[in-house]
């Protein structure tokens, strides 16, 4: 009875042992910091490793374990271009781990649930008083509802972009088309997209741009603009030119050469002396005509 006692005692104090290791291995082991935890989309994007090369982002980095399977689910996916994205985000998380004066800790934190992994990582946030780092506009609300600070790489490459006001004007190459038939579309150095209004016939010229207004939303900043008006000095010449050209035409076709016209003037000067000789012995011819007649 006593052997059994002691065999169940030890039973029990082993099972305690690693129950207390898993949950240890499960938590970030974080002194007195505040971890900030790595969302699927962020890591996906990929400007978070540059983010994180210049010193933006505050450590340690905490990536659930939820969040790795769901990149490695999303990289089986037979659609391309989400294989592709989950792919940059697994390299994502290498890149980070390398990265040396980085703490990087990956988290064992167990089935998500129906919740997915977006309720998982606003669970981990409030249990260890964390911030997550997210591109993901819906995440992005509703942890920032329930008091969670939200780090999103969109605003963050937004506050830095530069800032174009309206009525500058630049050189912007266009390269597609808008969502309206005259809409044309270019990109900023920047990667900010210009919405240039009835400039669907200049895709593929580099063109003068003058910026109408910008228009911030989650997903990034759009700038409208228009196309750079022409001077009014040279609308007024090509418009002379124009009608020169005109004039020149018509005179061409209605005018006559200055030698011909010299001629004809001449000859009119010369036409009405003969003119006047002819009426005048027309008028002699009949006079005598008549004094013959009366003399009958």
């Amino acid at each position: 009875m006593v052997l059994l006692t002691i065999i169940i005692l030890i039973v029990l104090a082993e099972t305690s042992y690693l129950t207390y290791r898993a949950v240890k291995t499960s938590e970030p082991r974080i002194s007195g910091r505040a971890p900030l935890f790595i969302d699927t989309s962020a890591l996906m994007d990929g400007r978070i490793v540059t983010a994180a090369q210049t010193g933006f982002l505050p450590t340690p980095i905490a990536i659930p374990n939820s969040v790795i399977n769901e990149l490695q689910l999303l990289a089986d996916q037979a659609d391309a271009e989400k294989r592709s994205r989950a792919r940059r985000g697994l390299d994502a998380v290498k890149e980070l781990q390398e990265i040396d004066w980085l703490e990087v800790k990956l988290i064992k934190d167990g089935p998500t649930g129906n919740g997915g992994v977006d309720t998982r990582l606003i669970e981990l946030a409030k249990k260890h008083h964390g911030t997550i780092c997210t591109i993901d506009f819906n995440l992005n609300k509703v942890a920032s509802v329930q008091g969670i600070r939200v780090l999103n790489i969109n605003e963050l490459a937004g506050s830095i972009r530069m800032a174009f006001l309206p009525g500058e004007t630049i050189s912007l190459p266009l390269t597609q088309k808008g969502q309206n038939s005259t809409q044309a579309v270019g990109y900023l150095a920047d990667g900010t997209m210009v919405v240039v209004e009835k400039a669907a016939s200049s895709i593929g010229k580099t063109v003068e741009i003058e910026f109408i207004r910008s228009l911030q939303t989650a997903a990034g900043r759009m700038m409208f603009a228009r196309l750079k008006a022409q001077p009014k000095a040279e609308q007024t010449r090509g418009a002379s030119k124009g009608r020169s050209r005109m004039f020149d035409e018509n005179e061409q076709h209605t005018s006559k050469p200055k030698g011909e016209a010299k001629v004809e003037s001449e000859r009119a000067k010369a036409a009405k002396p003969q003119a006047s000789r002819r009426t005048s012995r027309r008028t002699k011819e009949d006079s005598l005509i008549e004094l013959v007649n009366n003399q009958d």
